[in-house]
């Protein structure tokens, strides 16, 4: 009852909004609710701007156009994240982070539908090497990011939180939940403004923010106000604070989850109900991909073949596979099908042909690497086919060239890029700590201590430091 009370009141005062108005409906407030959200966040006026903007015709027609793009694996990911856990709401936090593109890149390198960084990637169990890069891997990047959520979910208690430290990271989250928390205990309790607990705690996070002191002593305080009796909701800490050049949330993040809501609320919108766009209502109803183990070393155009399939089709759900090569050090890898095409891969599954590989007959002057520049295949990718343990050559030497003889040329193999570690130096200025060098150059204090054979913590402007 006090539900429907609470609709009536909002519906009654923003009928005649611009915005959401008479479109208004149960489902946008589950929405919100899905997210941990009060329905009374639906008037707030910065989601309507965000709602707003993708409401003309060239982002619902991109919007409908992204849908479409992306209509054979969004229901596997639908079913992924219901099996986990997770909200249905999250699927357009995927919407948000790359329009459902499999290969998405950004400008800071986080790579495929849930945009992943490397790091990132690697603690969630993905894998990346000169094969595959499993972040663009729908299912299993997937399975990580539904991993990542629920952790973030566990820390945090509140699913709208767990999407903001996804986008922003958990450190800013705290951060921003414990500046928020001290602010509004404040306002509650004015008596304690100056007090040295209140200023110490104060001191403590503006040294954190200049990179003086490490997270830890960030997370003492958080920690302590967390049972406090006061709790900051969206509200506050979506809030704009004049005057402040660092608020509780960055932009980017404040926009993110209202971005979020917006595209999922677009969903029920009129021009989705179209005849012509009714079909992407009923998206994760049936099974639409299938993942299935493959041989080690085979093409995707022999599997392709086998299932009946175009090669290039097969690769747009594979991008993962960067030599479109199953990867040969693997006696078995899993890759994404068509579910329609299921029951023709069992059927003949064990008769896919193997991939016929072109030969390569050693002759004088030969050499690996210049095998390699001939026919465009890395020298790492002939040593490990060949299982070569070192880059020596015989006269008359068979070499298996793992691609197959029509493709030669035609295929862009990619090199997994090794990061040269050099070593930096770094002169110490007025106000640095260890600490505050280390968080900068994302080095653990104690490597730092070590490379430069220190017995303590003190520095002195000028000094020169190692950073490796």
């Amino acid at each position: 009852m006090k539900k429907f009370i609470i609709l009536i009141m909002i519906f009654s005062i923003y009928s005649h909004a611009s915005l959401i108005g008479s479109n208004f409906s149960q489902r946008d407030i589950q929405i919100l609710e899905d997210l941990d959200i009060k329905s009374s966040f639906i008037t707030d006026y910065k989601l309507q701007e965000v709602y707003e903007q993708f409401q003309n015709r060239r982002n619902s027609h991109k919007y409908v156009e992204n849908l479409n793009e992306a209509s054979l694996f969004v229901p596997r990911v639908k079913d992924i994240l219901r099996q986990e856990g997770i909200p249905d709401v999250f699927i357009y936090m995927a919407m948000a982070e790359s329009n459902f593109s499999i290969d998405a890149r950004s400008h800071v390198r986080a790579t495929g539908l849930w945009q992943f960084m490397s790091g990132t990637a690697k603690r969630y169990g993905l894998r990346n090497d000169m094969y595959v890069d499993e972040r663009m891997d729908l299912v299993k990047s997937t399975f990580s990011a539904a991993k990542y959520l629920n952790a973030l979910h566990d820390r945090f208690g509140k699913w709208y939180l767990a999407a903001i430290s996804y986008n922003c990271g958990e450190g800013r989250v705290i951060e921003a939940i414990t500046r928020a928390t001290l602010d509004m205990y404040v306002e509650k309790h004015p008596e304690e403004k100056n007090s040295k607990k209140i200023q110490d705690y104060r001191k403590t996070i503006k040294a954190y923010q200049q990179r003086k002191v490490p997270f830890f002593k960030l997370g003492r305080i958080y920690k302590e106000v967390s049972k406090w009796d006061i709790k900051p909701d969206v509200e506050d800490l979506l809030i704009v604070q004049k005057g402040l050049d660092r608020q509780y949330l960055p932009k980017e993040s404040r926009r993110y989850i209202r971005k979020i809501i917006s595209l999922a609320m677009m969903n029920s919108q009129n021009f989705i109900k179209h005849d012509e766009n009714s079909h992407l209502l009923n998206m994760g109803i049936s099974q639409t991909i299938a993942t299935v183990p493959v041989k080690g070393g085979l093409h995707l155009k022999n599997v392709a073949n086998s299932i009946g399939m175009t090669y290039i089709d097969l690769l747009k759900l594979n991008k993962h596979i960067k030599q479109s090569i199953i990867p040969p050090t693997d006696k078995y890898y899993t890759i994404n099908i068509p579910y329609s095409r299921l029951t023709r891969f069992n059927e003949n599954r064990d008769d896919i042909q193997d991939t016929k590989f072109a030969i390569h007959i050693v002759k004088r002057g030969d050499t690996l690497s210049g095998i390699s520049r001939k026919y465009k295949v890395p020298t790492k990718l002939i040593k490990d086919y060949n299982n070569f343990k070192s880059s020596r050559l015989s006269l008359k030497q068979k070499i298996v060239l793992p691609i197959p003889s029509d493709m030669i040329g035609k295929i862009k193999f990619v090199e997994e890029k090794r990061s040269k570690k050099r070593v930096k130096k770094y002169t110490v200025k007025s106000g640095d700590s260890l600490y505050s060098i280390a968080r900068k150059h994302k080095i653990g204090v104690k490597k730092l201590m070590k490379d430069n054979k220190m017995k303590n913590t003190l520095l002195k402007i000028g000094d020169r430091l190692v950073l490796r």
